[in-house]
């Protein structure tokens, strides 16, 4: 991975090296160890924290020049791209339901179930997880295993700038429909997000369960529960109220993993 590493490197300063084969191996090796899940673009630390693999995601974006446009024909479908699409689902033990899409270069854990769907390059999808249909997983996103992402969720892709820390989504959360997650949101083990909820990196996020209010900002606690919210905010041509998610209690101990959106919800009087 040294070598790798330094000949990412050395043509990410220097794109004239693009034309050289060492290179160019370099970089599809590097997609091949992402497709195959040997390699991630981040990935969590003994401390609890996530360390960005930076030289990864430049190998990706290098990825794009050295790849030619070519016509994909998948009966009756056909696409014309620069990149492959992923193959091999049944010794993966992975389920696909057309037109589910992923592309070469993510990577889809054993179990995971992929409605008509989309999963992009760089993206890690761990055991047992749902893409529901119309749901998005975007470049270099991280999901955990027997997560549920919801019909029409979209997790947003991160590649520029290289530094930025991709979506991440830990094992068991429970992502209710429509919710957009981006901008290198974090949202912790087994956090239940309520339908429609939007987080950027920016987005207030207020845990309103105790006496005073407690403000995150890109991060869910790890079991919390959340609805979108708002609050009202001065502007120079008035007051207004601007969007903000709430985290309204904990998902209890009792909670079955696969419990449903509304079952959570209703444990805490909320119906979403």
């Amino acid at each position: 991975m040294t070598d790798l590493q330094s000949t990412i490197e050395a043509a990410w300063d220097n794109r004239d090296l693009l034309r050289e084969s060492t290179t160019t191996d370099a970089i599809h090796t590097v997609i091949e160890e992402l497709d195959k899940g040997r390699l991630r673009v981040a990935q969590p630390t003994t401390d609890g924290q996530w360390q960005v693999n930076d030289w990864v995601k430049k190998a990706v974006i290098l990825y794009f020049p050295i790849q030619q446009m070519e016509t994909l024909e998948l009966k009756p479908f056909e696409y014309r791209d620069k990149m492959r699409l992923k193959t091999g689902y049944e010794a993966q033990g992975v389920r696909v339901v057309p037109p589910a899409t992923a592309r070469y270069g993510s990577f889809l854990a054993p179990g995971v179930i992929l409605m008509p769907s989309y999963v992009n390059i760089g993206a890690w999808v761990g055991e047992g997880t749902m893409v529901d249909t119309w749901a998005t997983v975007g470049s270099c996103a991280q999901v955990g295993a027997h997560v549920h992402l919801s019909g029409g969720v979209g997790l947003g892709g991160v590649l520029e700038p290289v530094q930025a820390a991709p979506v991440i989504i830990e094992d068991g959360a429970f992502i209710g429909s429509r919710s957009i997650l981006v901008e290198g949101c974090h949202i912790g083990k087994e956090a239940v997000i309520g339908a429609g909820v939007t987080i950027t990196g920016s987005t207030k996020i207020i845990d309103i369960t105790g006496s005073e209010p407690k403000e995150y900002r890109g991060h869910v606690p790890a079991r919390s529960v959340v609805i979108p919210g708002s609050y009202a905010k001065q502007f120079p041509a008035g007051e207004f109220h601007v969007p903000c998610a709430l985290i309204i209690g904990q998902r209890k101990p009792s909670t079955d993993l696969k419990t449903s959106l509304n079952d959570a919800l209703r444990e805490h009087n909320v119906a979403v």
